[in-house]
C-alpha cells in the first residue's frame, strides 16, 4: 500500500479516535440528579459574546456540558431573553469537521440561554437572580458557576452580592475570575484578600486563557513524556530559552483600558511567566492541580526580580507604508498625547536554582509588530569538538532549536544539522516538523473551551492560585515602579516593524539572538543597528550576537 495512503488513513484513525474521546459522558446518578447553572456577568460586552458563549456553545454540540444545564446572561443593559439570543446567535459556530445538525443544535443551546438585568452592586438584583436560576433548577441539586466578564474594579461588588444571595446552598459555587488581577503586588493582595472574605480559595477560578491554549498544555506532555527531552532540559544543553509574543495591531479603540496597564502587565506578567513557569518547573509528583502549581511556585520564587537594565521598553508611532498610513499609539483618541505607557518589551529573567542557574529566559512582547503569533524557542548549545567545522564555516555558529509555535499554525519542530544529498560534503539546517493542522485534521478547540469545561469539572491545574499570584508580581512591581516614578521613555518604533532596536541589544547583552529572526532579517536589522549610532563596544556585541 502506497505510504501516503497509510499516512492518510492513520490521520483519518487518529482524527476519529480524537473525536470520540473529546468528552466522557456524565452519566454518573448524582450528576443526572444535579443542575448546572452559569451566569455569565457582563453578559453584553464584547468578550462574552465574541469568547464565552460561543466556548459554551461548543461544549453543548461536543456534548460535554451535563444533561441538566441553564445559561443566563447578566448585566446592566436592558435585554430580553430573545434579544440575548438574537445577540449571542451572531457570533455561534459549529465546528468547521462536523457540522451535523448545526442549526438544530444551535436552537437548542439558545434555548437554554435567559437574560436577567441588574446593577452589579445590587444584593436585591441577585436575590431575583436567585429565584430565577432556582426556578430552572427545579428542584435538582443547584451547582453554580459565575464567569465574571466585567472590571475588575466591580470583581468584589458582584462576588459579595452573588455570594451572599445567589450561591448554591445545596451543591457548589465557582467564581471564574478575568485577569487583570491588580496593577501590583499591593493591589493584587488586597483584590484576593476581598475576594476571600465571601470565596474560598478553591471556589477562585482565575483564568488566564494562554494556559488553555493546546501547545501550552502539550508542553509538560512533550517534556515528560519524551525520554529524548527530559534529560536536556536543563543549564548543561540549554544556552537560552526565549518567549516571544507579537500582535499585528495596535490598540484600536481600547487604549483607554490598555494604557492604565501597559505590555508588561497585560502580557509579560501573566501571559508569558505562566508559560515559563510551566516550561521551567521540576517534575511534580502527580498530575493533581496542586502538585503541578506547587512546581510552578517554587520557579517563580527562584527567580530574580528584574531589574532596569535588563528591560527594554517601546511604543509604535504612526508609519506610512505605500497608500497605507497607520495610527500611532498616541493618536488613539482614547490615549493621553503624552502618554508613555509601552506597547513593546523586552526582558532578560534568570532562575536561580541548580537546574537553570545562568541560562537568560527571554522575553519579548508587543503590539503593532510585523506578524501576529506566539511561540517559545529553546536554543541548545554548540557541540563541543565539532567534527565538521573546517566543512561548513557556519555549522559552529548554528545550534539546534525547539521550537513550540502556539500561534497561528500550531507546530512544534526541531532545527538539525545534516548533509545535503549529493557526492560532496554540504552541510544545510532543516526542520523535523510537527505541523498540527496536517497530522491531526480535526479543529483545535478554543482555549476558552478547555478552561470553562475544567472549571465546571472542579479541575484548577491551569488556573493561577493566589500564591502563584503573589510571586508573580514580586518579580515585576519593583521594575513597574522604577519605569513609572523615573517616566523612562519608550523607545519609539514604527506601526509594522519589529520592534524597538534596544530589544536586539538586549539580547546580545547575554550572546543571544532572537530566534524569530533570520539571517536576512538579522543583517538588515544590524544595519540598522550601525545607523543607530550606538557606542561602538554596545554595536560590536550586537554584531557578535547577530553571527550566533
Amino acid at each position: 500500500m502506497n505510504v501516503d495512503i497509510l499516512g492518510s488513513l492513520s490521520a483519518k484513525n487518529h482524527a476519529e479516535s480524537q473525536a470520540a474521546e473529546v468528552c466522557v459522558p456524565m452519566t454518573e446518578p448524582t450528576k443526572e440528579q444535579s443542575t448546572l447553572s452559569i451566569t455569565v456577568v457582563g453578559a453584553s460586552g464584547d468578550l462574552a459574546k465574541k469568547k464565552i458563549f460561543p466556548a459554551l456553545f461548543a461544549l453543548y454540540y461536543e456534548d460535554c456540558l451535563p444533561q441538566n444545564f441553564t445559561i443566563f446572561g447578566y448585566a446592566r443593559t436592558n435585554l430580553t431573553d430573545e434579544e440575548l439570543r438574537i445577540m449571542i446567535s451572531e457570533t455561534l459556530t459549529c465546528r468547521i469537521d462536523q457540522r451535523e445538525n448545526c442549526d438544530d443544535k444551535m436552537d437548542e443551546f439558545l434555548g437554554r440561554c435567559f437574560y436577567h438585568s441588574g446593577e452589579y452592586n445590587s444584593e436585591e438584583d441577585f436575590l431575583e437572580l436567585d429565584r430565577k436560576l432556582k426556578e430552572k433548577e427545579a428542584g435538582r441539586m443547584p451547582n453554580r458557576l459565575f464567569y465574571l466578564s466585567i472590571p475588575p474594579n466591580i470583581f468584589v461588588d458582584v462576588v459579595r452580592c452573588a455570594s451572599l444571595r445567589s450561591s448554591s446552598k445545596d451543591g457548589w459555587t465557582r467564581v471564574i475570575v478575568e485577569k487583570p488581577f491588580g496593577r501590583d503586588s499591593e493591589s493584587s493582595r488586597e483584590l484576593t484578600n476581598s475576594l476571600k472574605k465571601y470565596l474560598q480559595e478553591d471556589q477562585i477560578f482565575r483564568i488566564d486563557h494562554y494556559l488553555g491554549k493546546e501547545l501550552v498544555e502539550n508542553l509538560s506532555v512533550l517534556r515528560f513524556s519524551n525520554l529524548v527531552f527530559e534529560p536536556l532540559w536543563s543549564r548543561n544543553y540549554i544556552r537560552n530559552v526565549q518567549f516571544i509574543f507579537s500582535e499585528d495591531f495596535g490598540t484600536e479603540g481600547r487604549g483607554g483600558y490598555f494604557d492604565h496597564y501597559g505590555i508588561i502587565r497585560d502580557i509579560m506578567q501573566n501571559h508569558l511567566i505562566q508559560i515559563l513557569a510551566l516550561f521551567a518547573m521540576e517534575t511534580p509528583v502527580s498530575l493533581d492541580a496542586e502538585d503541578i502549581r506547587n512546581e510552578k511556585v517554587k520557579v517563580l520564587r527562584s527567580m530574580r526580580p528584574l531589574q532596569l537594565e535588563d528591560v527594554i521598553v517601546g511604543q509604535y508611532k504612526g508609519h506610512t507604508k505605500g497608500p497605507k498610513s497607520y495610527p500611532g499609539y498616541t493618536d488613539d483618541p482614547t490615549v493621553p498625547n503624552d502618554s508613555i505607557t509601552p506597547t513593546f518589551a523586552a526582558a532578560a529573567l534568570f532562575i536561580d536554582n541548580a537546574r537553570w542557574d545562568g541560562v537568560p529566559f527571554l522575553m519579548k512582547a508587543g503590539k503593532a509588530l510585523h506578524t501576529r503569533s506566539a511561540e517559545i524557542r529553546v536554543q541548545f548549545r554548540h557541540v563541543p569538538g565539532n567534527l565538521y567545522k573546517n566543512i561548513s564555516t557556519d555549522l559552529d555558529k548554528t545550534t539546534n532549536e525547539l521550537v513550540i509555535r502556539v500561534q497561528p499554525d500550531e507546530a512544534i519542530y526541531l532545527k538539525i544539522n545534516n548533509k545535503v544529498p549529493g557526492l560532496g560534503m554540504r552541510l544545510d539546517r532543516s526542520n523535523l516538523n510537527l505541523l498540527y493542522s496536517t497530522r491531526y485534521p480535526i479543529e483545535i478547540p478554543d482555549a476558552y473551551e478547555r478552561l470553562l469545561l475544567d472549571a465546571i469539572e472542579g479541575e484548577r491545574r491551569l488556573f493561577i492560585r493566589s500564591d502563584e499570584l503573589d510571586a508573580a508580581w514580586a518579580l515585576f512591581t519593583p521594575l513597574l515602579k522604577q519605569l513609572e516614578e523615573k517616566k523612562i521613555a519608550p523607545e519609539l518604533y514604527p506601526y509594522g516593524s519589529r520592534g524597538p532596536v534596544g530589544a536586539h541589544y538586549l539580547a546580545a547583552k547575554y550572546n543571544v539572538r532572537w530566534g524569530d529572526l533570520s539571517a536576512v532579517v538579522a543583517v538588515a536589522v544590524l544595519s540598522e543597528v550601525w545607523l543607530s549610532g550606538r557606542p561602538s563596544d554596545q554595536t560590536g556585541a550586537c554584531a557578535a550576537a547577530f553571527l550566533l
